[in-house]
């Protein structure tokens, strides 16, 4: 299997991009991308070009994207597909172009992920992301995905003593990330105080889906992001000197049941853990191995649970790595250091994209200026989670090959 390796990534601002056109948004991640790999002049050295997005029929009246994004490049003839996998489409637009070079097909790939979401209200947004569920057997009855995460929230807390102050904690930890994050929807720090200890924090931070509260989600986000890959034996990659290759060393990706309800423990996230299973045996690496990670939280409970799936905490304990201060930047175990869903912002498609844009840029010691770099990095995970954990996938990234 050959080596695959990120020579350039992009980002748009997260926030509310509706003024402009989906493809417009696609197409200014992905210029920004083949600007910092070196190439934008000479695009057309991209062979394959892969877009995740899960709504631009739905919410945008928009189709066959991603040839009208080779179009609106001028990058004819690139081959051009489609993903969609939910919340996971953009890990999964990445896992593909992965095995497009791995297997030898191509040597080039640049993999979009791009959302408007806030070109309807937010009520429909809620109702286009419960369309992940089962029809007749959770939709139909007004389940959404915020109900799922406060019921696994609920949950969780009478089995592990779980407390919103801790929550509040995991919400704080990444606001302050975002902060400092340029290109994050929330750019606005809090303090616990504001938000769960002083008595007037309810009002400030009222219930969602109890136990969740308004601090607790992910807002509504346009954006997009890319990352180009290339073969790291391919004698293309005397075009991307311009910046320090990384690698993917690992990648892995699992489903649990569709229906909730049908799991043994639904505090249990198979697919999870296999996910990263399968990613950490690619890379011959294990959780001691990594240095940080981009976790999917959606709702701030997923940061403390898939954390302990993938094995950087012992199951029940993550609530205490995040009192102790473990998963700040400055800690042991750095988690969500864009700032996360929870305040980067959560543009379905662009996610997944945009987890591997913050591996590479960490991992390149990119963040320094913005004063949010992990110390000495060497390996990131990602996981990027589809429904409620029924597809998942796991990305590692790594300064130098691990195989």
């Amino acid at each position: 299997m050959r080596r695959v390796a990120v020579v350039g990534i992009g980002h748009t601002v997260f926030g509310n991009l509706s003024e402009f056109d989906l493809v417009d948004v696609l197409a200014f991640a992905s210029g920004n991308a083949l600007d910092d790999a070196g190439i934008l002049a000479e695009r057309k050295l991209i062979e394959q070009v892969i877009v995740a997005n899960m709504g631009g029929g739905i919410l945008n009246h928009q189709t066959g994207i991603t040839s009208s994004l080779v179009s609106r490049l001028d990058m004819e003839p690139a081959m051009a597909e489609l993903v969609e996998n939910g919340p996971a489409s953009g890990a999964s637009a990445v896992k593909l172009g992965f095995m497009a070079i791995a297997s030898g097909m191509v040597d080039t790939v640049m993999v979009t992920g791009g959302e408007l979401m806030r070109t309807v209200t937010g009520w429909e947004a809620t109702d286009f992301v419960a369309t992940l569920l089962h029809p007749s057997a959770e939709y139909n009855l007004g389940l959404t995905l915020p109900a799922f995460g406060g019921m696994f929230t609920r949950m969780y807390m009478e089995r592990y003593g779980l407390t919103e102050r801790e929550l509040a904690m995991v919400a704080v930890k990444d606001h302050d990330n975002a902060a400092k994050n340029p290109f994050a929807h929330v750019q606005i720090p809090v303090t616990l105080d504001a938000i769960h200890d002083n008595e007037n924090a309810n009002v400030v931070n009222n219930f969602v889906a109890e136990p969740l509260r308004l601090y607790g989600m992910c807002p509504v986000t346009d954006g997009a992001a890319t990352v180009i890959l290339c073969a790291a034996d391919s004698p293309e990659m005397k075009h991307f000197a311009k910046r320090q290759p990384i690698y993917i060393t690992g990648i892995g990706s699992a489903t649990d049941t569709h229906c909730v309800h049908n799991r043994k423990d639904p505090l249990v996230l198979d697919a999870v853990r296999l996910a990263a299973e399968r990613a950490y045996a690619m890379a011959k690496l294990a959780p001691k191995d990594i240095s940080f990670a981009e976790l999917h939280d959606a709702f701030v409970i997923l940061e403390l649970a898939i954390s302990e799936e993938v094995g950087l905490f012992p199951r029940g304990k993550s609530r205490e790595a995040i009192a102790a201060g473990a998963t700040r930047i400055e800690g042991r175990m750095p988690i969500n250091t864009s700032g996360g869903l929870k305040a980067k912002g959560h543009p379905t498609g662009a996610t997944g994209v945009s987890q591997i844009f913050e591996l590479v840029k960490q991992l390149r010691g990119g963040a320094q200026k913005e004063n949010r770099q992990v110390k000495d990095p060497k390996h990131g995970l990602a996981v990027n989670f589809g429904g409620f954990g029924n597809n998942v996938v796991a990305t590692i990234c790594s300064k130098e090959p691990t195989w």
